[in-house]
């Protein structure tokens, strides 16, 4: 059985656990990237979905929904957060909640179209507009305590810290060229 000699940097050999972090990160910012642009679409669909949706048939609808979990249990604490959201939903709250779903929505798609074309200029715009995002989801937070924007706001940071690691390692590039080109070998 033959052993084997491990050989040193200087023989030549690089050092794959750099490359594989290298390559982890940059996976793991386009898979965030996806994420992003698929949250986006969904938010335009959304937002859509709403500004054709009246407040009196979306009270229809939670009515509906909710029925039959207020009658096993009138204290269902979900069932009745619902009723009472819905019967806050007017015209107004409408308007602003379509206006708030398709211009976050856009603005996010646009992003994440920039930044899947390697537009540089787009990283630190991106973390810019996520900054704003967070402070707005957290101000939100502070009214609502909603879980769901503390998730958004956590996956904004960590998208943040992905696109500028992903920036700066296309900076270090010596050229666009020869940023394509490392992006293709990994």
């Amino acid at each position: 059985m033959k052993q084997r000699v491990p050989q040193l940097e200087s023989e030549g050999r690089h050092r794959p656990a750099k490359r594989d972090a290298s390559s982890v990160l940059h996976a793991s910012f386009e898979v965030a990237i996806l994420l992003k642009g698929v949250h986006a679409a969904l938010e335009i669909v959304g937002g859509v979905l709403l500004a054709l949706t009246k407040p009196d048939t979306l009270a229809a609808w939670i009515r509906v929904l909710t029925q039959n979990e207020l009658v096993e249990d009138p204290n269902d604490r979900l069932a009745n957060l619902i009723v009472r959201a819905g019967t806050h939903y007017t015209a107004g709250a409408q308007h602003f909640g379509v206006f708030y779903l398709v211009s976050h929505g856009l603005v996010k798609l646009v992003l994440v179209l920039l930044l899947w074309r390697r537009k540089i200029w787009a990283y630190p715009l991106t973390v810019a507009v996520l900054v704003l995002f967070i402070g707005y989801q957290v101000v939100r937070w502070t009214s609502t305590h909603s879980t769901v924007l503390i998730a958004l706001s956590l996956f904004d940071v960590l998208m943040i810290w992905l696109t500028m690691l992903e920036y700066r390692r296309l900076k270090s590039s010596d050229s666009p060229q020869s940023a394509k080109k490392s992006l293709e070998s990994l």
